[in-house]
C-alpha cells in the first residue's frame, strides 16, 4: 500500500516553515520531507520537527546561496571544497533530524562537460560514501529543463550511468514522475527499468504541478497501483502545489495517511 509523505517546501506555505511540522502532522501525515531549510537555526528546526512527533524522510542537500541560482555544486568544476562542505552541514542536519536518505543536487551547467562528468562522478562517491557511514541513502534526481534549465543532471540515462558508475550501493535514483514525464514520457517502462535502482518517489501532476487527480497527463491511479504491483513500499513524496489541503484525491483514489 503506498505511503505519502507531505513535502514541506511545497505544502503549508503560507504558514512558516517551522509551523509546517504541526500542520502536516494535523492534516493526518506521519512523514515529510523538504528542501534544505535556508535562513533557520538548525536548533529551531530539529525543535519543531521533534515537538510535532512527525517524521522527516529525505532531506535535500544545502545548495550554497539560492538567490545567485546555486542548486548544489556535484558537477561544478572548482568547487570541490564547497560541496564536501555542504555535504558536511547536511549530514548534521540530517542525523539530528533522523533522516535516512539526502538528495544530492547537481548544480547547474550551460554546457557540460567531460570535466563536469568527472568532478560529477568523483563528488558522488564521496557523498556515498559519507553518507553511507550514517546510515543515511543518497540519491540524485533528474530534473526537466523547463523547470530549471542547465540542470546538470537532466537525464534518466545519465542518472542510471551514474548510478553504475559510482558503484556504491547506497546510492540510488529518486523518481519524481513529474520531471520523468516533461524529460522522457513512456512512464510504465521508465519506472520498470529503474526501480530496482529507486530510492525515493515523488508526485505531481503535469503540466501545472498540482494533486495528482487534478486535470494534466498522467493517470495516477494507473500508475500508483503499478508502483505497488512492482514491489515498491517505500515513502511517496507529493511535491506538488496543492489547491486543496484537504487531501482529498488520497482517500478517492483508495489510500490512507
Amino acid at each position: 500500500m503506498a505511503k505519502f509523505c507531505a513535502n514541506l517546501s511545497f505544502m503549508f506555505v503560507e504558514s512558516s516553515f517551522l509551523e509546517r511540522y504541526n500542520l502536516a502532522k494535523k492534516a493526518g501525515f506521519k512523514a515529510v520531507e523538504s528542501g534544505y531549510p535556508f535562513g533557520i537555526k538548525q536548533e529551531d528546526v530539529i525543535r519543531a520537527k521533534n515537538d510535532s512527533g512527525i517524521q522527516q524522510v529525505l532531506l535535500n542537500v544545502y545548495t550554497g546561496d539560492v538567490s545567485k541560482g546555486e542548486l548544489g555544486f556535484a558537477a561544478i568544476p572548482g568547487k570541490e571544497n564547497e560541496f564536501k562542505d555542504s555535504m558536511e552541514k547536511t549530514i548534521q542536519l540530517a542525523r539530528n533530524l533522523d533522516v535516512k536518505k539526502v538528495h544530492v543536487m547537481s548544480g547547474k551547467v550551460e554546457s557540460p562537460s567531460m570535466e563536469n562528468d568527472e568532478v560529477y562522478i568523483k563528488n558522488l562517491k564521496l557523498a556515498s560514501d559519507m553518507l553511507q557511514k550514517e546510515n543515511i541513502l543518497a540519491v540524485i534526481e533528474p530534473i526537466n529543463n523547463y523547470s530549471i534549465p542547465n540542470y546538470y543532471m537532466n537525464c534518466y540515462n545519465k542518472a542510471l550511468n551514474t548510478v553504475k558508475k559510482v558503484g556504491n550501493p547506497n546510492l540510488k535514483i529518486m523518481l519524481d514522475i513529474f520531471h520523468m514525464q516533461h524529460i522522457r514520457g513512456n512512464l510504465s517502462n521508465t519506472i520498470k527499468d529503474l526501480l530496482e535502482h529507486t530510492g525515493h518517489i515523488q508526485i505531481a501532476q503535469v503540466p501545472n504541478r498540482n494533486e495528482p487527480n487534478t486535470d494534466g497527463e498522467i493517470n495516477y491511479k494507473y500508475l500508483l497501483k503499478l508502483i505497488q504491483e512492482l514491489g515498491y513500499n517505500d515513502w511517496i513524496g507529493l511535491e506538488y502545489k496543492p489547491t486543496d489541503l484537504t487531501f482529498k484525491w488520497i482517500q478517492e483514489y483508495g489510500y490512507q495517511l
